[in-house]
């Protein structure tokens, strides 16, 4: 007798979205515990806290904060903190000073951060 072979289903348009969703939630979740957040009151602005890792500890720490300043639910939030590329590097750029500054703004026409310069005098100049 011949042995049956096993027959692959054909994967259908919405088994591949709940296989895609699976991989997102998942990617998703490890980069959320992996973040740094800070915890802010909506309505003056103030930061209450700083460097908080990971989701779970932000939503601790900001509840903890909402009961001890007798806050409403709506004036504690958090957010995950931002990281900016405003580094600066010791390369020469020839006849200028040597500290190239990297702005947090992306030049899409050039497919890099802004950069410049500020020499001894004090004047900024521009890379780009």
């Amino acid at each position: 007798m011949r042995q049956q072979q096993r027959r692959k289903r054909p994967l259908t348009f919405q088994r591949f979205l709940k296989k895609v969703q699976g991989f997102l939630d998942v990617r998703h979740h490890s980069r959320l515990l992996e973040t740094t957040f800070y915890v802010y009151r909506t309505d003056t602005n103030a930061v209450l806290a700083r460097n908080v890792n990971g989701f779970d500890a932000a939503k601790d720490k900001a509840n903890q904060l909402r009961k001890q300043l007798g806050l409403k639910w709506d004036q504690v939030k958090f957010k995950a903190q931002r990281t900016t590329p405003s580094t600066t590097s010791s390369r020469g750029t020839g006849a200028g000073s040597g500290r190239i500054e990297y702005a947090p703004r992306f030049n899409r026409s050039k497919g890099r951060y802004f950069r410049g310069y500020t020499d001894a005098d004090g004047n900024y100049h521009d890379i780009d």
